[in-house]
């Protein structure tokens, strides 16, 4: 029986995790906004059983090394409280580092953040010389037309299909070596982490990755942003 009442809802918030905190985990950065939503006195909903918690949604985790100027989590709320008022209060008791950059109200019935923002962009910086960025593109090339990775994540063998994973990849050329502009989208089996990529390409991992926007991909192709 549910024990939602009537005025139940979401709050969405988007927030940034600064490069500093790149190799923080996910777990710990969602026991970091637990905390900041407890320090700023918003109301929430809780778990019903032994043990009761906080009602807490989150965009898909981050992967360790990676920064990100759009990542977001829906926290359920027992009644709607004024958005505006809770991103100051939410500004004011998170770190700097994971700041929140915008707040807004959503009905309380929708899916899981984590399974609806299926669509990512990323910007990556790659070190190389010279020979070794006018060879990636081929690299690249092949690796695709390969149709797949296999890869350890852990200890753990990987393998996953780069045909409905990766969107698209755009060469650009940096101070350092190379730059990705990277489309890509989660399916059933998984999802693509940029460094997983570069390191099958390149051999080696690149120097930075960082998360540029999260979306929906709907059925008729459009994507739909999490804070509309």
């Amino acid at each position: 029986m549910s024990t939602l009442s009537p005025g139940a809802c979401r709050l969405r918030v988007r927030y940034a995790k600064d490069g500093r905190l790149a190799h923080l985990g996910h777990l710990e950065v969602m026991g970091t906004i637990m905390r900041s939503v407890r320090r700023a006195g918003l109301p929430f909903e809780v778990s019903e059983g032994f043990a009761r918690r906080m009602r807490i949604q989150f965009s898909q985790a981050l992967p360790v090394g990676a920064s990100s100027v759009a990542e977001y989590y829906d926290l359920l709320l027992p009644e709607p409280i004024d958005a505006a008022q809770a991103l100051e209060e939410l500004r004011a008791s998170t770190p700097s580092a994971l700041a929140p950059t915008a707040a807004k109200l959503l009905p309380r019935r929708m899916p899981a953040l984590e399974a609806w923002a299926n669509r990512a962009t990323w910007d990556v910086e790659i070190a190389c010389t010279t020979d070794e960025a006018q060879a990636f593109p081929s690299e690249l090339a092949r690796t695709r037309e390969r149709g797949y990775l296999d890869f350890m994540r852990g200890d753990k063998p990987r393998h996953l299909e780069l045909g409905p994973t990766l969107v698209s990849c755009e060469v650009l050329s940096s101070a350092c070596g190379l730059r990705l502009a990277l489309d890509t989208r989660t399916t059933e089996q998984g999802s693509l982490r940029p460094a997983v990529l570069v390191q099958a390409v390149m051999g080696r991992p690149p120097v930075r990755v960082c998360r540029l926007g999260q979306w929906h991909e709907a059925e008729d192709g459009n994507l739909l942003d999490p804070m509309a």
